[in-house]
């Protein structure tokens, strides 16, 4: 009898070191939360997204060994974000990706603790995220897609291509907590150049059909489109509106012009994503994201539409083609 208890205690002990490894191997993978203000079918989100993977797959993280990425989508429904930032933390990830402000905000209203790393987050102090920078010091960081000067940019190529605009409307989606940096950095240029600025604010397509044919109903106008869920959402739109009432527009992102936008400029994406990916990375190897400094953006990129000026009659100068990092036939 001795025996053989002795030989099933050893058959039991045998069973427990063979389950030891897949529970090691399991409590190994780490969990990483995403939250998205677009819709997952977005074809933006998606290229973003993969750049965010390639990065964590090139610093060894392999997707559903070692990681496991959880996503939500808010599909442009600014009312969906803090839930879908709670059904993520009720997760328990090790860290939570913020793609843009409102999800950005939606984690930090939820949580003091689990790491968070945002992208596309134009003002992190004024939207009170951190209070330095350089060192942030709580459960936040990232890298923002900002720079005060870009509403002179923008105010100067529509110049360039229109001289004879005098009043610009910013369109802007005021679910989106960070439009008035831009609207700031746009008030500022606009005190150099003769142009009335006219806000308008939308929070969907019916909102984007209003105002901008509203505004269009005055002559010399152009639009400067903002940064946000709604305008990246509709930006099909909004290139149509601006197309059937012949107003030139700059748009902050190269996938607009992509799409029939007439210009673009604002910060290059992919490398933002890729950043994220770094930062996430370092997180799960131990860093704190409160001794990982705030990246303000290096990289940006004039995109122009020859086909879409045509088709507006505007003839865009040879000085502005020549910093165009993208020309589209």
């Amino acid at each position: 009898m001795d025996r053989r208890r002795a030989i099933l205690a050893l058959a039991s002990c045998s069973g427990a070191l063979a389950v030891a490894p897949a529970l090691s191997q399991q409590a190994k993978a780490r969990r990483i939360g995403l939250l998205s203000p677009l819709g997952q079918g977005d074809p933006q989100t998606q290229s973003r997204l993969a750049a965010f993977e390639d990065e964590l797959r090139r610093l060894g993280w392999r997707k559903g060994t070692d990681v496991a990425l959880d996503y939500r989508f808010a599909d442009g429904n600014a009312t969906r974000v803090g839930l879908l930032a709670k059904e993520l933390l009720d997760l328990q990830p090790d860290v939570v990706v913020a793609l843009g402000g409102s999800s950005a905000t939606a984690f930090r209203q939820q949580t003091l603790s689990v790491p968070i790393v945002f992208v596309q987050v134009a003002d992190p102090i004024a939207a009170g995220f951190v209070t330095n920078l350089a060192r942030p010091e709580g459960n936040i960081t990232g890298f923002t897609n900002f720079d005060s000067s870009i509403g002179g940019k923008w105010l100067q190529a529509i110049r360039e291509c229109a001289p004879k605009v005098n009043r610009v409307a910013l369109v802007f989606d005021p679910t989106n907590p960070e439009w008035t940096a831009y609207v700031r950095a746009v008030e500022v240029a606009a005190k150099t150049f003769p142009v009335k600025l006219v806000p308008a604010g939308a929070k969907d397509a019916a909102d984007l059909e209003r105002q901008i044919t509203s505004f269009a109903a005055s002559p010399d106008g152009a639009l400067v489109i903002l940064p946000g869920a709604v305008t990246t959402t509709h930006r099909k739109v909004i290139i149509s509106l601006a197309a059937r009432h012949r107003l030139p527009a700059i748009y902050p992102y190269s996938f607009h012009t992509a799409s029939g936008g007439l210009m673009s400029y604002g910060v290059e994406l992919l490398s933002l994503y890729r950043g994220a990916a770094s930062y996430v990375d370092r997180i799960l190897k131990g860093a704190k994201p409160g001794d990982l400094p705030i990246q303000q953006p290096t990289r940006f990129e004039l995109t122009v539409n020859l086909k879409t000026a045509r088709a507006l009659g505007i003839t865009i100068p040879q000085s502005l083609l020549q910093q165009a990092d993208k020309v589209i036939q």
